[in-house]
């Protein structure tokens, strides 16, 4: 977590998958694998396009497909236009039969990073579970209303956490 000027920070996160790097890039971009560990997501895809997601964590609206280069970038801009856009960019990287992830969002108010630190944590771990089951990390589901119910238990597990971490 770092302030990036006053008012606004970022939150970065990153692991290592035991999956090749094409197998991670789906699960980050399609509809189908998305909606098994972050978010169920509609619309247009391709860069330029404009989606409509809903995280397991209740945020929901639209982001736009910045930058989309296969298989190793991409950048979205949530809500754009709006007072609370901000950009989430991720990385891939090959390491051997693994692939490593680095996660970025940024634009978001710097009094709540722990908040976003608590909640991309929670994202990245249940990438994990995902991959390694093939299958959802959430059952039951979730809304715009409701988050994941095992999503919600580790992100208030992690909060305090984080709350006490140094900004950098």
């Amino acid at each position: 977590m770092r302030a990036l000027d006053e008012t606004r920070g970022a939150v970065r996160v990153e692991e290592v998958y035991d999956t090749d790097i094409q197998d991670l890039w789906e699960a980050c971009t399609t509809p189908e694998r998305l909606a098994r560990w972050i978010a169920d997501v509609s619309g247009d895809l391709r860069e330029g396009g404009t989606v409509h997601a809903v995280f397991t964590s209740t945020w929901s609206g639209p982001a736009k497909v910045e930058v989309c280069d296969a298989p190793h970038h991409l950048l979205l801009t949530t809500a754009p236009g709006a007072d609370d856009e901000s950009q989430i960019e991720v990385w891939l990287t090959p390491e051997g039969p693994r692939t490593r992830l680095v996660v970025e969002e940024r634009g978001l108010p710097v009094d709540a990073l722990h908040f976003y630190g608590a909640g991309w944590q929670v994202h990245v771990e249940d990438l994990g579970r995902s991959i390694a089951s093939d299958g959802p990390a959430h059952v039951g589901g979730w809304s715009e209303q409701t988050p994941a119910s095992a999503w919600h238990a580790r992100w208030t597990e992690l909060t305090p956490e984080y709350h006490d971490t140094t900004i950098g």
